[in-house]
């Protein structure tokens, strides 16, 4: 314990109470001790902030030190948006996998062992699942983060990974409320917009969080877009009529409601992030979430002050702040209960659980077992002689976009390397098949790509590989959209390690089907 708890006014506590700040670095700063003690009810982890499941689990001690009830969010999806695994790749499959396999089971079997692998580390609020519709397949962010296109697939995965994290101890949050599938946009970068009628969004767009809501789920992430049909004005973040009209009295939901990422430009270059987070605790948001980007004392002082000013001026009323404050810190008390109950003699021991321990208990491959049932291999033309020699594997490349980030690998050279030593790879992120032939020789060549058919030059640069090559292998490890084409085609549904690790046994002849 670092400090007392402070003699702050109410407000003030309930002011910090609202947020779910991040920080930088692996263990956390003297501030961000000092904000506990003073009211702050919730830490956002990412990527950063983790090296190793023994320094997450110091980490979630070090701020339960200071109070026992705080929160600690992550934004682990699995697949290939992950925090836990952030420089090896994740150990479980993304959500197009599981959906793509239609095992209901399987997904919330997925989701009970990563919820035990985040609850050991002290973690136990998830900022996940997707419960988009991936309806537009030019989606730059969501792609294979959705389960699927189809709305009652994806609305039965969604519940049953809600279950799944839920009996774990650690609460779900179904994102991004109301829909994020059918944009062009990525709210990180813009404000999108969905401009579709009301009965295609009750069809569509609500099944998921409707069963998300019927699982239990603890909270839902609001989502930074506009839909002119439910709010004419203003995102589903800032909206009255969406997140209070819409999700609380439409659809029922009584748990916590976050918003993404407050520093996201679809909020922040429109409204910016303090009159933005008071536009969205007045529309009925009670968490605020920041930190992916800002992620220093200076911002949460700056969303304190915001918002104890608007109810000062009147502009928010300090029943719905403190309404906010509340279900927050009713979240806390369920998760620490879920804690508590995890603790006591006979409770399921979770020891080996969490990441990198290298268990190879059934419960603990079930991400292995996910992603081998997910992959989908279409031979060509002659007969596919698996490698048996070092390939040259050419990995194209394009930016990833800010959810799922460039810090953690993806691709199958490291898989190949394992079971084929000698194998080498490079990146291209341009038509360069010339470089591609020059560096591969005489081996044979794998090429990886990602999204192929929303990069016209990486389709090009395939074109021009399989002319030159035909007996090319090609691993398509994003949403598999364009036609299969090489000497075999696999596709992973997902990045994450083990999808590598299933497709490197497959053109190896070790899982063809």
């Amino acid at each position: 314990m670092t400090t007392l708890a402070h003699r702050t006014d109410t407000l003030t506590r309930d002011a910090l109470a609202v947020l779910q700040p991040g920080f930088v670095g692996i263990a956390a700063p003297e501030w961000l001790l000092r904000r506990i003690g003073e009211g702050l009810s919730s830490v956002g982890l990412f990527g950063r902030n983790i090296a190793s499941p023994e320094q997450l689990t110091a980490l979630t001690a070090q701020l339960r030190a200071e109070r026992d009830d705080v929160l600690v969010a992550i934004d682990e999806e699995g697949g290939d948006v992950t925090r836990l695994e952030v420089r090896t790749g994740s150990s479980f499959p993304g959500n197009l996998a599981l959906g793509s396999v239609d095992d209901v089971e399987l997904t919330r079997g997925v989701a009970a062992e990563l919820g035990r692998r985040l609850a050991a580390c002290g973690v136990d609020l998830n900022w996940a699942p997707s419960a988009d519709v991936n309806s537009n397949p030019n989606n730059p962010v969501i792609g294979v983060r959705s389960f699927g296109a189809d709305p009652l697939l994806v609305a039965r995965h969604t519940a049953a990974y809600v279950e799944g994290m839920q009996s774990a101890g650690v609460a779900a949050c179904a994102k991004h409320f109301p829909g994020h599938g059918d944009t062009a946009v990525d709210s990180h970068d813009a404000m999108p917009r969905i401009d579709v009628d009301l009965a295609t969004l009750h069809a569509r767009e609500l099944l998921p969080f409707r069963a998300a809501i019927a699982a239990g789920s603890k909270s839902v992430m609001s989502a930074h877009i506009l839909l002119p049909a439910l709010d004419p004005d203003r995102p589903a973040t800032l909206s009255p009529q969406i997140l209070t009209g819409l999700l609380r009295k439409e659809l029922g939901f009584d748990g916590l409601i976050v918003t993404d990422g407050m520093e996201m430009q679809a909020i922040a270059a429109t409204h910016g992030i303090e009159r933005g987070s008071v536009l969205a605790i007045a529309a009925g948001a009670d968490a605020i979430c920041v930190g992916g980007g800002l992620a220093d004392e200076d911002t949460v002082l700056r969303l304190r002050d915001a918002l104890v000013t608007a109810v000062r001026e009147g502009e928010l009323p300090e029943e719905r702040l403190a309404d906010a404050a509340a279900r927050v810190r009713a979240l806390a008390d369920w998760t620490r209960g879920a804690r508590g109950a995890a603790s006591e003699p006979g409770a399921a021991s979770q020891e080996g659980t969490a990441p990198g321990t290298g268990s190879t208990g059934t419960s603990t491959d079930i991400g292995l077992v996910a992603a081998r049932r997910a992959v989908r291999v279409t031979a060509g033309k002659r007969p596919f002689e698996p490698l048996t020699s070092a390939p040259y594997v050419a990995a194209f490349t394009a930016v990833a976009n800010i959810a799922v980030g460039d810090e953690t690998p993806w691709g199958v050279a490291a898989e190949l390397a394992r079971l084929l030593p000698g194998t080498e790879t490079g990146k291209y992120a341009g038509a360069a098949v010339d470089d591609v032939l020059l560096a591969a020789g005489d081996r044979r060549i794998v090429a990886v790509v990602r999204d192929a058919h929303r990069h016209t030059w990486m389709a090009q640069s395939l074109d021009a590989l399989l002319a030159a090559r035909p007996d090319t292998i090609v691993v398509e490890m994003g949403l598999n959209q364009a036609p299969p084409r090489g000497a075999l085609h696999v596709a992973t549904l997902g990045a994450a390690r083990v999808c590598g690790i299933a497709a490197a046994e497959v053109v190896c002849g070790r899982s063809l089907p």
